[in-house]
């Protein structure tokens, strides 16, 4: 009986979003106006190739953003060495993240923008692809994408699996949860995020035999060097005899909470450097703007500008370079997390680069992560309020020896959580899926 009701639920849905896809398009073309969808690929959202199907199996991997596509990488590559007759789909959702995955991915990964939840364009994506295989990363529960591949007989696993908690209230109404079960029934593998993201996917009446568990793939963070290429290393030797601080993620309302420590610490200390890495680019120049009104200097990351001994902030106005630029400084504060209603950022990409790690409050499903580090290492991360961040930034600033400690013990336990986290994962994917879906 309760399988029927999802069906039903589904049918409605279905219908409701066939009804829709006119607006659907309007709106990717409004989208593609303002820029926010790739002038030239905008229809690959429409379920329209621009890029030739090879011949033989193929996996479909896919992430909404530039985290979840990060996340994923590893286990593309590692596919891509143990499974050298398969061919790897890569899709994501945002043209940020487009940007910055090309460049990241290995040379023969296919890399598309994946289709919108409308059949017309679900289906012309599956029958143009004809994956053996989806593996969708953390959230991406849409209805016409999962009932219409297990239709096809296509396998399905999510990684790196949660659901917030906004998204589970939702999920749970009664209305609402016949069609979660009904999508979840068609995985053969979830493997959740912690065992409270494995709770709420069993509440959603997930079969409990496909839940497993491997580990954290932000742990599987590629610990990088500095590229010669693209001036850091310059950056790098003009920062060596100043003290710096990034705040890194920033999201919109809290550079009031930034320029108001900032100018708390340069009363301090007058040489020093506040890097300022904003979440979007928009707040970004917002930022920049705030601070050339307050008579704050200022140097910009997509100029190109160089340091002066007078210039205070260094806002980095570009993508895709965070995880380098963690390595410039000592100290890290992860921003989206110091306002109610923020949700956190990754703090593993700071902690492998050895930086002495910061967050707020607000964490959403980025709190297990804390707590694990919290738990190898009490000294890994701390955890202030926007009033407190003053206070903790003095005391780092002060202490050269509490600074070091810090500092290893983030990377410390990053290291010990991001142990065998790719090979197991890969095992998991491995045994549940490809084995039955791309035999050898």
């Amino acid at each position: 009986m309760a399988r029927g009701k999802g069906e039903l639920i589904y049918k409605i849905y279905r219908a409701f979003s066939y009804g829709l896809s006119p607006l659907i398009n309007l709106h990717l073309r409004w989208r593609k106006f303002r820029g926010l969808e790739h002038p030239k690929r905008w229809t690959e959202r429409l379920g329209r190739p621009s890029l030739p199907r090879p011949a033989g199996p193929l996996v479909w991997f896919h992430a909404v953003s530039l985290g979840e596509g990060m996340a994923a990488i590893p286990v593309i590559k590692c596919c891509l060495t143990r499974r050298p007759d398969v061919t790897v789909l890569m899709t994501s959702t945002t043209l940020s993240a487009f940007e910055v995955i090309k460049k990241k991915l290995p040379a023969n990964v296919i890399y598309q923008f994946a289709p919108v939840d409308a059949p017309a364009a679900v289906e012309a994506f599956l029958g143009y692809w004809k994956p053996n295989a989806i593996i969708l990363i953390e959230s991406e529960l849409w209805p016409n994408l999962i009932i219409s591949a297990a239709k096809d007989g296509i396998a399905l696993a999510l990684l790196n699996a949660r659901i917030s908690a906004k998204s589970f209230r939702y999920w749970s109404l009664p209305v609402v949860l016949p069609l979660a079960a009904f999508m979840l029934s068609k995985f053969s593998l979830i493997v959740p995020l912690s065992n409270q993201q494995a709770i709420q996917f069993q509440l959603l009446q997930a079969p409990p035999l496909v839940i497993n568990f491997s580990g954290d793939l932000k742990y599987a963070v590629e610990d990088t060097t500095l590229a010669g290429d693209n001036g850091l290393e310059e950056l790098q030797e003009q920062l060596k005899h100043r003290k710096v601080w990034m705040a890194s993620s920033l999201h919109r309302g809290e550079d009031k909470i930034l320029l108001r420590v900032h100018k708390a610490l340069k009363e301090i200390y007058p040489d020093m450097l506040t890097i300022i890495v904003p979440r979007h680019l928009e707040v970004g120049q917002e930022i920049v703007l705030e601070l050339q009104r307050k008579g704050i200097s200022v140097a910009l990351r997509s100029r190109s500008d160089k340091l002066s001994l007078g210039t205070e902030t260094y806002v980095v106005d570009t993508l895709g370079e965070l995880r380098e630029l963690y390595r410039l400084t000592p100290i890290a504060v992860i921003g989206g997390s110091f306002l109610p209603g923020l949700a956190g950022h990754n703090i593993s990409e700071a902690a492998v680069a050895g930086c002495a790690v910061l967050t707020g409050h607000y964490l959403g499903h980025f709190n297990h992560m804390v707590q694990e580090m919290q738990r190898l290492n009490p000294s890994s991360v701390l955890q202030v309020s926007g009033d407190m961040l003053v206070e903790a930034l003095i005391e780092l600033f002060s202490d050269a020896k509490l600074l070091e400690t810090r500092r290893a013990a983030a990377k410390q336990a990053y290291h010990a959580l991001s142990i065998g986290v790719v090979e197991n994962m890969w095992r998991l994917v491995q045994f549940h899926i490809l084995d039955k879906s791309v035999p050898m």
